[in-house]
């Protein structure tokens, strides 16, 4: 069973406003591997059903989001930018979908003004030190930890500066993309309206695997 921690900051404009942008983040779990050809047990289930007919249009095609854009990092080799629709989940090789695709059906339905999901997703990263915030430091080894690495003849000093030059990186990554993006809005979003400007409306983390098994 996968462990999830999932938190959820909206703030979702009900008028016409300026572009709702918000900050998807994570790892494996936020990159998405539910494969576009499962979408159809999404109907078996009568109380689901109405959510398929949200995922596909009339011809049984992944939904083309008409007031949603997205640019999208950590999924594939280089970034991905469009209208939200299926594909920007974890894998290339067939088209999957992670948070970013209900999620943006349901924001176009509580909201009128046009949506820019910004998307940073790397698979097998940790929160204690990949997505740890610089500002908090490298992580510190508890005494146990410390006992481990000593039975197990490392060089204490030289695993605690590995950690600490790998603290943050993406982090840093993904702050560095949604300046990247926001630098340039129009590169993702054509005819965005900059007297209109946009709004950081909302941020979702959706992390899993790796902070259950990994302590240090």
């Amino acid at each position: 069973m996968r462990a999830f921690v999932l938190f959820l900051l909206i703030a979702v404009q009900v008028e016409a406003a300026p572009l709702q942008v918000f900050i998807l983040a994570g790892q494996s779990n936020m990159q998405g591997h539910a494969k576009v050809s499962t979408f159809e047990h999404v109907g078996m289930d009568p109380a689901t059903a109405p959510m398929l007919a949200e995922m596909q249009d009339a011809n049984g095609n992944p939904t083309v989001c008409d007031r949603v854009w997205i640019s999208s990092i950590g999924c594939a080799e280089t970034e991905q930018t469009g209208k939200l629709t299926a594909g920007f989940g974890a894998s290339q090789n067939s088209p999957k979908i992670g948070p970013e695709f209900t999620f943006g059906l349901h924001l176009q339905k509580v909201t009128n003004a046009p949506i820019l999901i910004i998307k940073t997703s790397w698979g097998g990263k940790s929160l204690n030190t990949d997505f740890r915030p610089p500002s908090a430091g490298p992580y510190v080894f508890d005494a146990a930890q410390l006992e481990q690495l000593e039975k197990r003849g490392k060089d204490i000093a030289a695993v605690q500066a590995e950690k600490k030059e790998a603290t943050g990186h993406y982090y840093r990554l993904m702050i560095g993309h949604v300046k990247s993006v926001l630098a340039d809005i129009q590169r993702v979003v054509p005819g965005y309206d900059a007297s209109q400007g946009y709004a950081l409306a909302g941020f979702v983390w959706f992390q899993g695997w790796n902070d259950l098994v990994d302590s240090g």
